[in-house]
């Protein structure tokens, strides 16, 4: 085996991501070695390439959607039931302390002291990743690396939106936004029974999200406020708000049923523009969500392999990184750049 391996990695802050090679070392105690094989660009990584973050250090490897094979254990790992050639992912989850109060109350995802690939340690744009132990997601053979990949972070997310919701088969459910979350939000909430409508910008998205499964579809650019047409619906139970911005997510509030739930998924640092007497009036509920554990990972790509849903992907090769992140950036990417190695 080569001692070294080839990784994307950014000098600075918003610099452009550039091939190195470093020096494989083994892995510490509660560690496993991973083979990448496969990892998805997440709008995410832009906060480490900007060293927007706090914590941040240079140089960064981003890359928090990791799937590949486990290439060597580290002292413990075998005990608890992993073994060199397992197919494994890695998500924004990337571990937790342990010993935090959340940690302690078995809330992980929320660890105050969370790991995450590309932040806490270097990431997976790479042809190797070490990772702790229970950051390990298993995947099932029916998923590819390129589709697991993108599952254990924007698939997990909606995934957990949705089914940690109080929305329940049968009722209206709105998926703000159709990009790398949203498209695979439309498919979920289809699969879990609720009556999902699909809201995005332009007359051109309808059929795209009728091919979905959406069972509606609202134009927010046409001259009827997406909200009114929400309402014409009978008003959301629950809006998932997968879109980064908070200006759309501000003007789609009041298509919410009464005592119905605003799900922030999308990242944005703008504030949302909602008034205290928005929410008395209606008891609307608003909350963020994190992404999920590793177990939750794998109930989101055992609920996929059983729906057949798989993320929209473009596959690119890991020394076309900067070209990837770049495309993702400026929105084009349809709907998940994936870099491959090997």
């Amino acid at each position: 085996m080569k001692d070294t391996y080839r990784a994307a990695e950014v000098t600075a802050p918003n610099g452009t991501l550039e091939l190195t090679e470093r020096k494989l070392r083994q892995t510490d105690s509660g560690q496993v070695r991973i083979a990448v094989e496969a990892c998805g660009i997440c709008h995410s990584d832009a906060f480490f390439v900007s060293g927007g973050l706090p914590g941040v250090s240079f140089p960064v490897v981003p890359g928090h959607e990791i799937a590949g094979r486990v290439e060597e254990l580290g002292d413990g790992a075998g005990e608890q039931g992993w073994q060199v050639g397992d197919r494994v992912a890695v998500g924004w989850f990337g571990g937790s302390c342990g010993h935090c109060r959340p940690c302690r109350q078995g809330d992980f995802i929320v660890c105050r002291n969370l790991k995450v690939p590309g932040w806490t340690y270097d990431g997976g744009f790479a042809e190797k990743v070490i990772a702790p132990v229970d950051a390990l997601a298993r995947i099932p053979d029916g998923l590819t690396a390129s589709d697991a990949g993108p599952l254990a972070c924007a698939g997990v997310t909606v995934f957990n939106g949705l089914r940690r919701s109080s929305a329940r088969p049968g009722d209206l459910v709105a998926v703000l936004g159709l990009g790398g979350l949203g498209h695979l939000a439309v498919r979920y909430a289809v699969a879990m029974g609720f009556e999902t409508v699909a809201i995005a910008r332009g007359p051109e998205k309808a059929g795209f999200a009728e091919r979905l499964g959406a069972h509606h579809y609202v134009d927010s650019t046409a001259g009827t406020p997406a909200a009114e047409s929400l309402r014409s619906l009978g008003g959301a139970k629950v809006l998932l708000a997968t879109a980064a911005n908070s200006e759309a997510i501000t003007s789609v509030v009041n298509g919410l049923a009464p005592r119905g739930e605003l799900v922030v998924i999308g990242a944005d640092t703008a504030p949302l523009g909602i008034n205290p007497s928005q929410l008395l009036s209606d008891a609307y509920v608003i909350r963020g969500h994190p992404s999920g554990t590793a177990q939750d990972v794998e109930d989101t790509m055992a609920f996929s392999t059983l729906h057949d849903i798989r993320p929209m992907t473009e596959p690119v090769p890991l020394d076309r990184a900067e070209e990837a992140f770049q495309k993702m950036l400026a929105g084009k990417a349809r709907f998940r750049m994936v870099l491959t190695v090997g």
